[in-house]
């Protein structure tokens, strides 16, 4: 077998050294879930070789090594940058300003003020609006028999959610949402990384409108009650929040709409999972925990070495990127059974979907009501679906899912009967 050498000490051979994970295509032309058990079972720790524009990084792809990794923030940093597009630039300009890249104590300030807004006891009464919102709009969609479920449905029900708790007016909510799309992936694919650039900016710009018209004329949401925060008495900045709202638009979109496409593509192609999912065989509660690993819309997230690390017979250097691959985790049969079969009973069922440790994902909870309700919506109101067209994927390096998906769908009569309920 012919091999090539990264400078590991392991060579490696050339079917994985030829998959380029900093490309976006990579993730459609290849199979993934062999890569990825490639790499589990022959290189865990493996660095990815200089290919062209693209600095090397380090690729973790086992679930203990990677938890280890999350927990570990004093010899990995996120402050530069925690996403292959801005480890790989050198840097991230919200390092220290917004949660996702702040480590020590001032990210454990910034969490706590952030987490009086988004606890689970703060978020108790958005539950019902959720409930609410995903039951209008699954019942809706069931009664016109088919469409796209992922315009229709999985886009509106995440940006609603997060976007009326930062206070963005409904009428901005498709735009917002045109940007988070464009900032992190891609609906076609030769999308130039200007217009991600752009995007966002744009989604900065369109916040700090917003946290000046707050300071200007209070209201009752998130932004709002950031302005009137402070940190050892000292109040967050305008800079403060606009980049941590950026942070929680994006997160409170991405995760739970590529969820919830992913849910309906596999049950469609799953009629045993659906029929367990419908008799009540399952709970809602392990369907979703299955749906999230099952999804893992966030393949990976980044760091940066402070030291030297031993790993696996290789030394991760100081500065060197290191990331790591939650889709690779959560399919890991060292930990999962049977890891590449959807089992919306599995237990139990650790998955890091939102990733682990002091950057535990703020919005999990939230993510998780949405999810929980659109199943409990689905197998509320249709006895069953089907796929009417070719579903398409995103393209990215960071999150993996559709943006299209078409369903045909056949309605319980009995539920619907209960849709304003």
């Amino acid at each position: 077998m012919t091999v090539q050498t990264t400078g590991s000490r392991t060579a490696v051979p050339d079917g994985i050294s030829a998959v380029n994970l900093a490309d976006p295509k990579s993730y459609l032309e290849n199979d993934m879930d062999a890569y990825w058990r490639r790499l589990r079972a022959d290189h865990p720790a493996y660095r990815h070789g200089r290919d062209g524009e693209y600095p090397e990084f380090w690729v973790v792809s086992r679930y203990a090594d990677v938890m280890a990794l999350y927990r570990d923030d004093r010899r990995l940093t996120s402050e530069k940058g925690n996403v292959l597009v801005t480890l790989l630039a050198g840097g991230d300009s919200a390092a220290g300003q917004m949660l996702a890249v702040t480590d020590g104590r001032r990210h454990k300030d910034l969490r706590n003020v952030m987490l009086r807004a988004f606890s689970p006891r703060a978020l108790a009464h958005v539950t019902d609006l959720v409930r609410t919102n995903t039951r209008a709009l699954v019942s809706d969609f069931v009664r016109r028999g088919s469409g796209d479920f992922a315009a229709e449905v999985a886009s509106v029900i995440p940006m609603t959610t997060v976007g009326g708790l930062l206070g963005v007016p409904q009428r901005d909510h498709p735009y917002l949402l045109g940007l988070t799309k464009s900032s992190l992936s891609s609906d076609e694919a030769d999308q130039a990384p200007e217009e991600a650039f752009l995007a966002r900016n744009e989604i900065l710009l369109y916040f700090s409108d917003l946290v000046a018209e707050r300071r200007a004329d209070p209201q009752d949401d998130v932004i709002t009650t950031l302005t009137q925060s402070d940190i050892d008495g000292v109040p967050l900045t305008d800079q403060d929040i606009v980049f941590n709202c950026y942070s929680l638009i994006l997160g409170g979109d991405e995760t739970s709409r590529l969820s919830m496409i992913e849910a309906v593509h596999a049950l469609s192609r799953e009629p045993e999972q659906w029929r367990r999912l419908k008799q009540g065989e399952v709970t809602l509660e392990s369907a979703v925990e299955e749906i999230l690993r099952w999804a893992s819309p966030a393949m990976n997230f980044g760091r940066r070495a402070l030291v030297d690390i031993e790993l696996h017979g290789e030394t991760i250097k100081a500065g060197d990127v290191v990331t790591l691959w939650n889709i690779s985790a959560n399919r890991d049969d060292a930990v999962f059974d049977d890891p590449f079969t959807l089992d919306l009973g599995r237990t139990p069922n650790k998955h890091i979907t939102f990733g682990y440790g002091p950057h535990f994902c703020l919005g999990a909870y939230l993510a998780r009501v949405e999810v929980k309700e659109m199943l409990d919506a689905l197998r509320t109101f249709t006895t069953g679906f089907e796929l009417t067209g070719e579903p398409r994927r995103i393209h990215s390096n960071l999150m993996t899912g559709m943006s299209y998906l078409p369903v045909g769908f056949t309605a319980d009569e009995a539920g619907l009967a209960t849709a304003g309920s």
